[in-house]
C-alpha cells in the first residue's frame, strides 16, 4: 500500500486536500493500543489539529477544541476551517451553551 492509497479519491473535497480519516489508515502498520476488551487505533490528532488551525487566530483555543474533538470523533475536516461534511460527528458537536465546539 502507498501513501496515495490511504488519501483515496473519495476522501478528497473541492479544495483537493485529503480529509484526514481513521478508517482509512486501518490498513497501514500503525501501533496498537491494548486495553481492556478492546483494542484502540492510534490516530495521530496533534498533527491533523496543527494543519486544521494553522491560520486560527486563536491558535491555542483552536488547537485544545480540535484535539478533543478529534479524540472524539477520529476525524478531522480537511483545510482550515470549513469542509465539515466531511466528519458529521466534528460536524455535530457541541458546548453546554449550544454552540459548536470543533473548530
Amino acid at each position: 500500500m502507498n501513501k496515495s492509497d490511504v488519501f483515496s479519491s473519495s476522501m478528497v473535497t473541492s479544495n483537493s486536500i485529503p480529509a484526514f480519516n481513521h478508517k482509512s489508515l486501518k490498513s497501514i502498520t500503525t501501533p496498537m493500543l491494548k486495553t481492556w476488551k478492546r483494542n484502540l487505533l492510534l490516530f495521530y490528532c496533534p498533527s491533523a489539529c496543527n494543519y486544521r488551525c494553522n491560520k486560527a487566530s486563536r491558535h491555542k483555543m483552536c488547537i485544545r477544541a480540535c484535539n478533543t474533538c478529534c479524540q472524539r470523533c477520529n476525524c478531522v475536516p480537511p483545510g482550515t476551517s470549513g469542509n465539515t461534511d466531511v466528519c458529521p460527528c466534528y460536524a455535530k458537536m457541541t458546548t453546554h451553551g449550544g454552540r459548536l465546539k470543533c473548530p
